[in-house]
């Protein structure tokens, strides 16, 4: 199990959060091409990351092992195409040099937490096709494939899957 202490993130953390987000997406494996992992680092920058209070409705949580951020989660609980009882897990992240440890299941289940608590129903999400298999074994049901727009000219292939938290 993971050693990693999960908190809620900082507004300085946001520089960390950047830096796992892009190691995690390079190390992707063959799943996606070159021009692919290119345009999905694009979209990586520190001032993307609603953390604190900036967002009403949000929570970013971060995971920490020996003072350094090795990953994090991103929930909204009010997406806007949502209904009031389905809220949307945004983003799960580890280091690669991190991963198979319990950090990704340990900042998970702290987001569906989060979710119990603001009386969240349902969770949904859109997985990329490496982690369609880490959230299956967490009780994600496939919905239906979809193609998120990175740049303007480039998509990835994702699975949205779903999970009742009854």
């Amino acid at each position: 199990m993971s050693s990693a202490g999960v908190r809620r993130a900082k507004s300085d953390d946001s520089e960390a959060i950047a830096d796992v987000h892009a190691a995690a997406i390079r190390d992707r494996g063959p799943e996606y091409d070159e021009r692919e992992l290119r345009a999905w680092l694009a979209n990586v920058h520190p001032e993307r990351y609603p953390i604190g209070e900036r967002e009403a409705g949000i929570d970013v949580v971060v995971a920490e092992r020996d003072d350094r951020l090795v990953g994090f989660g991103w929930l909204d609980r009010d997406p806007a195409e949502r209904d009031g009882s389905t809220g949307e897990v945004v983003a799960v992240y580890v280091r690669p040099d991190a991963v198979r440890e319990g950090i990704g299941t340990a900042i998970l289940e702290r987001l569906e937490g989060i979710a119990r608590e603001a009386g969240l129903a349902e969770l949904v999400l859109v997985a990329s096709k490496n982690a369609i298999g880490f959230y299956r074994d967490r009780g994600y049901d496939p919905d239906e494939t979809v193609a998120l727009e990175m740049t303007a000219d480039v998509s990835l292939a994702g699975l949205r899957m779903r999970k009742r938290l009854s």
